[in-house]
């Protein structure tokens, strides 16, 4: 017989074994793997669900929270793109310039390329379809920068934040776009975020392989407007207030959320769909009951601008109807995701670029039951080095300083600084740190280490090159060019 024949019918056979081999192994580790999908609010307060109090209406939040597991100290960063960032990465966002600051629409920045993002992960680990649906916010001018630069196959939304509802506008320009085209959808913003997300569920849950949906909102942040339907729901004789409004935000919110619910459950895969839902940040405080009754809001390090409301559900895994008063937050989505999905949370990593967050899938098993509070970092500079907010949270304190740069040395008077006991004092009424002048100390210290990370090229603040900045033609970002 020929060689090269009698080797084709060796190496045929073998090939079959082989290819069913991997075929089968790859499906058994997607049967294991859950779905996971994302929601993310803009701007909810503690108060502003109504599984917290009763001053808004969240039932389809509420429902989430109670069949799944509430995290009851989840924090995040005091303002959204250090949230979006710390989420994507598994990383307090200091470490690579992304604390200070916002991204603002003149702003040339963008969430680093040498950090690994929540997607670009997933993607390596069998999930097909990556889709976000909603506000980017981590950096709009460049191509490297866009999300399906950052492991996403789909994108509908916005890059900027603080778009218009209606006309889907920032700064005269629309900014609404699918993949990298601008997209002439009109609408309600919130609405389209939820359309485009139910489809992608729907369309992702009839392929074998799991999906990773995120869903971050731009609801309910100001530009204050809502739909005549939902503002009617709260105004009194007609007359809406910008609370009314707000409160109407977070019903339609909370509507879409319900609707994507719906389609996780109509994809028959609800159970092995692991939900969260979380806040990028505390709320704006010219609402006294958004909050509530926690101290502080939305640009603070105060509880009531890093504490808020979070939740997340998997009916496979982790048993519901339970409240988790552990230390936790949006750096540890990212490890916990990976583990839930098989994957070893520091593989992938790159040197110099390990881990902050870790995986909380053993204290949501209950596998874990001396889970070990730890230290908890937050951060706020957007006004400049000499109004900065700075914050420790330690098992048992929290220290706050508001003031110059801590890098500068030594406490001054131009510091106002804060000690609250943990956690007894998780609503900060009592300031002790004239009382306990060592403890501060000693966790100053750990402050300054903290914000020495911060790198020389991070993120400026606010407002720099914002006059006379033009935006292009509907925030239009290129695609690379084809190799």
């Amino acid at each position: 017989m020929d060689s090269k024949k009698r080797s084709r019918k060796i190496w045929r056979p073998m090939a079959i074994v082989c290819v069913w081999l991997v075929c089968n192994w790859s499906t058994a580790i997607h049967a294991d793997q859950p779905n996971v999908v994302i929601l993310l609010a803009d701007d909810l307060g503690w108060g502003a669900v109504s599984y917290h109090a009763d001053w808004a209406e969240t039932p389809h939040i509420d429902k989430l929270a109670s069949e799944g597991v509430e995290l009851d100290r989840f924090y995040v960063a005091p303002m959204c793109t250090p949230t979006r960032a710390g989420l994507m990465t598994g990383r307090y966002p200091i470490r690579f310039g992304l604390a200070r600051a916002v991204i603002p629409p003149q702003r040339n920045f963008g969430l680093p390329v040498e950090e690994r993002t929540l997607a670009d992960a997933l993607g390596k680990v069998g999930y097909k379809h990556r889709g976000i649906f909603g506000k980017w916010h981590l950096g709009h001018h460049q191509a490297k920068w866009h999300p399906l630069a950052r492991g996403f196959t789909h994108f509908e939304g916005h890059y900027n934040g603080a778009i218009d509802y209606f006309d889907l506008t920032r700064d005269g320009e629309r900014d609404w776009h699918v993949n990298y085209e601008p997209s002439k959808k009109q609408g309600y913003a919130t609405d389209l975020i939820t359309d485009a997300a139910c489809e992608f569920i729907a369309t992702a849950a009839s392929d074998e392989a799991p999906y990773f949906c995120y869903v971050p909102f731009n609801a309910p942040h100001s530009p204050f407007q809502a739909k005549p339907e939902d503002v009617a729901r709260y105004a009194k004789d007609g007359k809406p207030k910008n609370a009314d409004v707000y409160r109407a935000m977070v019903w339609s919110m909370d509507q879409g959320i319900g609707k994507i619910l719906e389609a996780i459950d109509a994809s028959g895969e609800a159970d092995n769909t692991q939900v969260w839902f979380l806040s990028d940040n505390g709320g704006v405080g010219q609402f006294p009951a958004n909050n509530q009754p926690l101290h502080g809001s939305k640009l603070t390090t105060f509880e009531g601008g890093v504490r808020v409301p979070a939740c997340v559900r998997w009916p496979t895994k982790w048993k519901g109807g339970r409240k988790l008063e552990n230390t936790v937050g949006y750096i540890d989505v990212l490890p916990t995701v990976l583990a839930s999905a098989g994957v070893d949370p520091a593989k992938g990593e790159i040197e110099g670029r390990e881990l902050d967050g870790v995986s909380l899938c053993g204290l949501l098993e209950e596998t874990e039951s001396d889970f070990p509070e730890r230290d908890w970092y937050s951060y706020h500079g957007q006004n400049g080095a000499d109004k900065e907010t700075i914050a420790i949270k330690t098992p048992d304190w929290k220290l706050v300083i508001i003031g110059p740069d801590v890098r500068g040395g030594a406490l001054t008077k131009q510091h106002q600084t804060h000690l609250y006991k943990m956690p007894d004092d998780l609503l900060e009424k009592h300031n002790l740190a004239q009382q306990q002048p060592k403890v501060v100390d000693q966790l100053f210290k750990k402050l300054q280490q903290y914000r020495s990370l911060q790198p020389d090229d991070a993120i400026t603040t606010f407002r720099v090159g914002a006059k006379g900045f033009k935006p292009w033609k509907d925030w239009r970002m290129e695609p690379p060019a084809s190799k």
